[in-house]
């Protein structure tokens, strides 16, 4: 229904001291669940499909994972049976596997380092061959995810101390990993060499929390500390806080599009606030593609994730800044259209323009990204429907012409509209008066990393930072697209 870039993941962790000389929880002190459980409900918006929660008191871990939201998942009786000192919770949406319960983490199991449950945000393109191998020796699996994978290594390691297996299950993979794993007694968070995902750390009155951004700290009243760094590996438990880096530095290719559209703009996302980073994408672009100002213009976001751009581009261009279209917050995860004639609602359902403030405007429509470009038609068409004399458009990052593969939910090259139209053509499918990108030195400067050293940037150019080996795409697939008309609904 709405033609986004889905949301990888986001991971949530609590360890909380147990305050008791002997090292035994204290059950009048709160469940770290309850904390876990309020730090998912601010990650919703990295995933949909599915959450879980994993707690440990020391003897034994708990389990709860289900289909669908955090609020309707988590109810106090479940709630109540997550007990403990130590949490990780999980909210998916799939980029590698299955849609099922299965496939719904973290992931907990028993093998010859005890008790041990695991989380992950990202995703890990050396899996599909490493799975293979591994059921050729025997393994039997229980989901698709990529994931599985990485506890299949810890199992049968020969090391006999749990950080050395699993910083030998990652050591050989260069993919994304913000990993969360739980013991009954530890917290360990881990992050890949390359830094792609986000993964904070932070203190809630004496106890540790990890998270995907720091609006999910904002919830629960945490301090954010700071960032798990690239390669690092930090150990929480009984002793306090060790932290290590294992494995071999790489240059940092944090997701560029964690700015531009995933991370909510409260959160402080690799150490910069992302609504600054979007209000400077937002003056940025009204500097490389203005619009002439006139009393009749105005600047009207596409909500949500284009309102922080559309201020920047107001300020930036005189414009005045309207909400002119109001999205409906209510949709759940599937809608069923009526079998009558009002059943062709599609993007109607989750927008609407308000006539009041466009009817006779010229309309400069701010977005964070174009994928398929239905959705954006769709847009163009009803603000035209509203009354608007023209209809601009301007998109607050470059081209999304490449797939991503660390982590991103991303159609295939030949269904991404940039791949193979160029911005003209791409204007005249959208029926828009005018069409303009923010380039791609001026994204770099809008996150602050102007010498383009600490970002990766591959959905735009196409210059991936690891070897991807037979997965996804080939390189001759990605050299010679196949023609793909563009569609007209």
């Amino acid at each position: 229904m709405f033609d986004k870039l889905r949301e990888e993941c986001g991971v949530f962790g609590i360890y909380q001291s147990i305050g008791q000389p002997s090292g035994q929880p204290n059950p009048a002190e709160i469940q770290a669940a309850e904390t876990a459980y309020l730090g998912l409900y601010a990650l919703q918006h990295r995933g949909q499909e599915s959450a879980g929660i994993v707690s440990g008191d020391g003897g034994q871990m708990y389990s709860e994972r289900g289909m669908g939201h955090v609020n309707d998942l988590f109810t106090p009786p479940k709630i109540a049976r997550l007990k403990g000192h130590v949490a990780i919770g999980h909210v998916r949406y799939s980029t590698a596997g299955k849609v099922s319960i299965n496939e719904a983490q973290p992931f907990a199991i028993k093998c010859g380092f005890g008790q041990l449950a695991l989380c992950h945000n990202g995703n890990l393109p050396d899996a599909s061959e490493a799975r293979r191998q591994l059921e050729y020796d025997g393994a039997i699996f229980q989901s698709t995810s990529d994931t599985e994978v990485v506890l299949h290594r810890i199992a049968r390691s020969r090391r006999r101390d749990l950080i050395e297996a699993i910083v030998e299950a990652l050591m050989f993979d260069d993919g994304a990993f913000s990993m969360l794993f739980a013991t009954p007694d530890r917290l360990i968070a881990v992050r890949d060499p390359r830094g792609f995902r986000p993964l904070c750390m932070g203190e809630l009155e004496g106890a540790t929390v990890f998270a995907s951004e720091t609006c999910a700290f904002d919830l629960i009243g945490a301090t954010y500390l700071r960032d798990v760094a690239p390669g690092e590996v930090v150990v929480v438990d009984s002793h306090g806080i060790t932290s290590n880096f294992p494995f071999p530095p790489k240059p940092h290719t944090h997701c560029i599009f964690e700015h531009v559209y995933f991370s909510r703009p409260d959160s402080i996302v690799f150490g910069r606030s992302v609504n600054k980073s979007r209000h400077l994408m937002g003056k940025a672009l009204a500097r490389e593609a203005p619009i002439e100002k006139t009393d009749d213009a105005i600047v009207v976001p596409v909500p949500d994730s284009g309102v922080a751009a559309a201020i920047g581009f107001a300020s930036e261009s005189g414009l005045k800044f309207r909400f002119g279209m109001m999205r409906n917050h209510y949709i759940g995860r599937t809608f069923i259209e009526p079998q009558s004639n009002t059943r062709h609602l599609g993007v109607r359902i989750k927008l609407n323009p308000v006539r009041d403030l466009i009817e006779g405007k010229r309309v400069v429509l701010i977005d964070d990204s174009i994928v398929r470009g239905t959705t954006s038609k769709k847009i163009v068409k009803m603000v035209r429907e509203a009354g608007a004399k023209e209809v601009h458009m301007r998109i607050s990052c470059p081209p999304t012409s490449w797939p991503c593969y660390y982590g991103v939910d991303t159609p295939t090259r030949n269904e991404l509209i940039a791949s193979h139209n160029s911005v003209e053509q791409i204007r005249e499918f959208l029926e828009a008066d005018s069409l303009g990108y923010l380039s791609l030195q001026g994204l770099y400067d809008a996150v602050g990393d102007g010498e383009q050293k600490r970002f990766c940037s591959a959905c735009y150019t196409g210059n991936y930072p690891t070897q991807l080996g037979n997965f996804g795409e080939t390189s001759h697939e990605r050299e010679e697209l196949t023609a793909v008309p563009l569609a007209t609904d």
